[in-house]
């Protein structure tokens, strides 16, 4: 690696989608862009959401009409990006005496649905529930049908850094950030490769530390000085249980505590049912849901559906850490979920800090980031990303493409082609290449995966465990037995299972 090798325009500290977001849209400005993620893309927030795009329905109680329009304008402009990986869902609002009422509750559905200009979302309307055909309990007769959108969040990520990999950027996965010095008019970062137990040096001119819950924490232990912001950590948790109705529709179930909670259909046989709030302030690399939160999940629905749940149900359950921006005597729920954006202060050059945000504001997001940086890159390009197409995205009738997948590989059965599309779209064609059939395609792991997608994902998608490829780049975790997944451990393991095609540093 000669020096000149080593200096970048810019360093982009956190693999979720906030940081691979700034790392596609400076790479496509023309910055030599570098990203480092200490663990795997997408490891930690970015990965445990509740898998939405929407504007955010309940923060209008909150008056957060400015972050409700700017989420609303992205899922559009999301959807069009990544057809593959995001599309429209219904939700039902039933109503019960607890909740809030009605009139209150068809007033913000106006709002949400004139804030900001509709095309793939259908307006919301009163309906009526069905006693004999409702999943809900008899006495909830009526309710209220809006639209937002469902996202597979960890591969938006991925995507997100293949763009910024597409325009040049060097993505390091399981690279950790551990020093980071002014000297000669650069910032000097030391890096630790893990996978290669390694220590090295880069420059950059500038650094966003967009290392999410660790941000605070982040910017005091490498510059040695306190961050201009404190982050307030909230956990969200999630369970997900055998499905609990047979509709495509999702649930936003009001609680008497002021709360709502989602209940979403999930991978074909299961409900994504979150998320909690709760003050977090201990390990952020071991965030559990507890009991108390199962608990409190399982409540919340079995107080609206006819089929109850019980603790025995719970499938699998996740959490993640909000890093929220912490204004005072405020509670958990009403914290705001937008973002700031700071120089840090007390440094010749430019730390920028990413407080807050949420998935679906990371790409106007990222373009704030680089207006606050156009000072000291005033040759880079303009905003770019409004009308670009994330990778396996370009297509525009799902069914047509998979008609397409079908004509070129007649062989290729239903389930694994339905997988293909909504993961890679028309990236599915770059993973089965030239086979010409079943048996072209490798090793078989179980429940259609093959060695051909597997070496795909470490080359192309930085994997490298099988948690990686079986929890972040697609769900098949949920299918997978203790053999089958130790089968995939004992195929990483060996020795180069796949050169990876990424830029090296």
């Amino acid at each position: 690696m000669t020096d000149r090798d080593s200096i970048f325009d810019l360093l982009v500290i956190g693999g979720g989608i906030n940081g691979a977001g700034i790392a596609a849209d400076a790479s496509g400005r023309g910055l030599k862009t570098i990203l480092c993620e200490k663990s795997d893309l997408a490891k930690a927030t970015s990965s445990a959401s509740t898998k939405l795009i929407h504007g955010g329905l309940r923060y209008l109680e909150y008056y957060e009409f400015s972050l409700v329009r700017k989420a609303l304008m992205e899922r559009e402009v999301l959807l069009k990006a990544a057809p593959h990986i995001i599309h429209p869902l219904a939700f039902h609002i039933p109503n019960l005496p607890h909740t809030r009422h009605p009139l209150l509750v068809r007033t913000g559905l106006w709002l949400y649905d004139h804030l900001a200009r509709r095309v793939a979302f259908k307006s919301s309307r009163t309906i009526r529930f069905d006693p004999n055909d409702s999943p809900f309990k008899p006495e909830i007769s009526s309710g209220f049908e809006y639209w937002d959108g469902q996202v597979d969040d960890a591969r938006l990520v991925i995507l997100n850094a293949m763009l910024a990999e597409q325009h040049g950027a060097s993505i390091l996965n399981r690279t950790e950030c551990r020093g980071l010095q002014e000297d000669a008019g650069f910032w000097v970062a030391k890096l630790y490769d893990r996978a290669g137990d390694r220590e090295y040096e880069i420059k950059a001119r500038a650094v966003v530390n967009a290392a999410g819950p660790w941000v605070s924490r982040l910017t005091e232990r490498l510059t040695g000085k306190p961050s201009l912001y404190a982050t307030r950590l909230v956990k969200g948790s999630h369970i997900v249980v055998p499905k609990v109705h047979e509709g495509d529709e999702a649930f936003m179930l009001q609680h008497d505590d002021g709360r709502v909670i989602f209940v979403i259909p999930y991978l074909d046989e299961y409900s994504l049912i979150g998320t909690t709030e709760k003050e977090y302030d201990d390990d952020l690399d071991k965030v559990e849901i507890s009991e108390e939160e199962t608990a409190y999940l399982i409540k919340v629905v079995n107080s609206y559906l006819k089929k109850q749940l019980e603790l025995t149900d719970v499938v699998f359950s996740y959490s993640g850490v909000r890093p929220l921006i912490d204004e005072e005597g405020k509670s958990a729920s009403s914290v705001s979920r937008d973002y700031r954006l700071e120089l840090e202060k007390g440094f010749k050059l430019p730390l920028l800090s990413v407080y807050g945000g949420k998935v679906t504001t990371y790409r106007v997001l990222a373009e704030d980031a680089m207006d606050e940086l156009r000072e000291f890159f005033p040759t880079m390009g303009k905003d770019w990303t409004h009308n670009a197409t994330l990778p396996g995205g370009d297509f525009l009738d799902r069914s047509k493409l998979l008609q397409k997948l079908h004509e070129k590989y007649v062989w290729l059965g239903n389930e694994m082609a339905d997988r293909l599309v909504d993961s890679y779209g028309t990236l599915a064609f770059d993973i089965l290449a030239d086979a010409d059939g079943v048996q072209d395609l490798g090793k078989r792991f179980g429940h259609n995966l093959y060695q051909k997608e597997v070496d795909y994902l470490c080359q192309v998608e930085w994997a490298q465990s099988a948690d990686d490829i079986l929890w972040r780049r697609s769900k098949l975790g949920f299918q997978f037995n203790q053999q089958e997944r130790e089968a995939l451990e004992q195929y990483l393991d060996r020795p180069s299972p796949g050169a990876s095609s990424h830029n090296q540093v």
